[in-house]
Parts: C-alpha cells; structure tokens; sequence
C-alpha cells in the first residue's frame, strides 16, 4: 500500500479534480480576457467565446439544489470559455482564498443533466499560486468574483481520444496529426454553471502535532514518538468491537468536518502481528485527501478531531478492507495520525 490517497478506496471522486485535469490542455493555450493579475484589487476576467453565453438565463434556487438553466441550444465553443453570469452580492474572492463551490453539468447539445454536486457538501477549489500556474484563466475569473456568484465554464467537446493519432512531437506530420480516430466517439460541448458558495483564507498546515497531550485509557496499541515520528506497539491489545479514535494530543486548532480536505501525516500496522503496511513519514511528505472519500474508520474516526492533533485509530475491518484485504492491509487496522491542516 503506498498512500493513503490512492490505495484506501474512495466512496466519490471530486468533481473539481476531474474538471481541472480535462480542461489544463486547453486552459495553458489561453489568456484571460481584460485586465491583468497584477492589480491590486482583481476583478473576474472571462475568457473564451463568451458572445455565446448572451442567450444563458439561470433561475437560482439556493445553495443546496441547482440552478435553472436556459440556453440556445446547441451551444459549442472550439475553446475553453468561462464568464460571470451572474453577480452575487457576498464579499469579493481573493487570491490564496479557498472556495467552496457547487457545480451543475450539463450537455451542450440538448442540455440533458450529467452531474450535480449542488445537493452534496461544496467542493473545495483553492486559488493558489499553483492553480494560478496550471490553470490562469480559471483562477483569474474566481479572484475577484463575488462571493454568491455562479460562472458559466463551457467546455469543448472531444472529437478523438487524445491518443487516438499521432502528434508533431511524435514524429508525425501536421496532417496526420489532425486526422481524427474513426472509432473515438465525438463528445458535446459540457456546460458547467458553477456557484461559489463561500470563501476564506486558507488555514496554514503545520509541520507537526501541536497541543496537550493526552494519556489513552489502558488496553489500546501504545505509541511512542522517535524522533517526531510515532512508533506503533500491538502486543496485548485485543480486536476492537467498535472504532476506537483516541486523541494522544489534542490540537487547538478548527474542528475537522466530514466534508473537509485534509493534510495529515500517519502510520499504519496491522493489529494482528504489527505489521506496518504504509506510512507518509517513510516518503517524507504529508498526504492530503477529502475525507468524504477514504475508508469509514478515517471518515468516522477523524470528523470532529482537531487541527494539530495526533489520534489513534483503532479500526474493525468491517469498517477498514473487510475480510479481503487490501495490500499487506488486513484485518483490524491500527493507524496514528497527526491532524496538520483543514481547508
């Protein structure tokens, strides 16, 4: 098992992750229409086609179900095309602030539903020096936005699978390249209207736990600290006939949620023989991931423990792998890990 993000299984995927990987492409080709990103108070810049959006109406119906949405139909762009189409009336959205936003896809050809995350917990899109790198013209048209407001992303449908033909680079000809797969299945136009719900300063992560330590009750895996990394001992401690989540220090930082993302470093071992099966402190990085999307005993044992806490989790495989395993993963499991950072 080599990360707790890619190998403990997932229950959704994160529908800005998705989005943000099909659009780089297209996005590094563009510049953002009006203004520059080094104005000291930034307003929203659309970028694209957006004469194509004049027809789009949207009936708002809150923060917890999606928009209506009208529009000439069928809508297509030869480019990623992204614009304010409607104002909120909360507070601007600045640089290096996370927004937690909601997003309705539809199809531009006839505009049929393909996901709606509004009913769920917004998602967390973090306006960083990093987005601003990778994807400038998303990031220039959320900074200075209005908290409240929902953009119109509309996306170019896929005419062949990437790898369907060859490239210049690879050696071919321009026409070749621009032969499309005849057995790649042309894709619409997606029209995505995406709400910012909210927004706030993103919290700093810590290097380590920090707070009161405290004694666990007798009976539990004891752990030890070398230097700053926990060492996990089993001998003595019986299976768990229900989740144990013991803090061993308890932060004093923000309260962790269900549907936060979490920056977190951890060990895990086997209850059975003590078998440790992964741990971020081995690859020198913390790992981070939404807790929404992680096995139950993370999830359960982790929502409402605090920033810069350490916790022992004492898992029953029936909220962990279940009987199969996963890896050198089986049976109850034994993790301990430090809370460093919350968005």
């Amino acid at each position: 098992m080599r990360n707790v993000v890619s190998t403990l299984p997932r229950r959704k995927f994160s529908y800005v992750r998705r989005l943000l990987a099909i659009l780089l492409p297209g996005l590094l080709l563009l510049t953002a229409c009006g203004g520059t990103s080094s104005q000291p108070e930034p307003s929203s810049q659309s970028a694209g086609e957006t004469a194509k959006f004049d027809s789009l109406k949207l009936t708002d119906n809150g923060d917890k179900k999606a928009p209506g949405v009208d529009f000439d139909k069928p809508l297509t762009v030869t480019q990623p095309t992204i614009k304010v189409v409607s104002e909120g009336s909360g507070d601007t959205i600045k640089a290096n602030q996370v927004a937690k936003i909601s997003i309705l896809a539809l199809n531009g050809t006839d505009g049929s539903q393909l996901e709606d995350t509004f009913p769920n917990e917004p998602e967390s899109l973090e306006l960083n020096d990093q987005l601003k790198t990778s994807s400038a013209v998303i990031y220039n048209a959320f900074v200075g936005a209005k908290v409240g407001s929902s953009l119109a992303l509309a996306v170019p449908g896929q005419q062949s699978s990437p790898s369907a033909s060859p490239s210049p680079s690879d050696g071919a000809s321009p026409s070749d390249s621009a032969s499309p797969s005849p057995s790649a299945a042309a894709q619409p136009t997606q029209l995505l209207i995406i709400k910012v719900v909210s927004a706030a300063d993103a919290t700093p992560v810590l290097d380590k736990p920090q707070g009161e330590t405290v004694t666990p009750p007798a009976g539990l895996p004891t752990v030890t600290d070398k230097d700053g990394v926990p060492q996990i001992n089993v001998a003595g401690a019986p299976a768990p006939t229900s989740l144990v989540s013991q803090d061993l220090i308890k932060g004093t930082g923000a309260a962790v949620k269900e549907s936060d993302t979490l920056t977190v470093n951890y060990v895990g071992v086997n209850l059975a023989d003590g078998t440790k099966f992964d741990s971020s402190f081995d690859r020198g990085q913390p790992a981070t991931f939404p807790l929404s999307g992680v096995i139950k005993g993370w999830t359960q044992g982790l929502t409402g423990k605090t920033v810069g806490s350490r916790v022992l989790l004492v898992i029953p495989k029936d909220l962990a792998y279940g009987d199969a395993g996963q890896g050198q993963a089986k049976g109850d499991l034994v993790f301990v890990v430090d809370i460093l950072g919350v968005k």
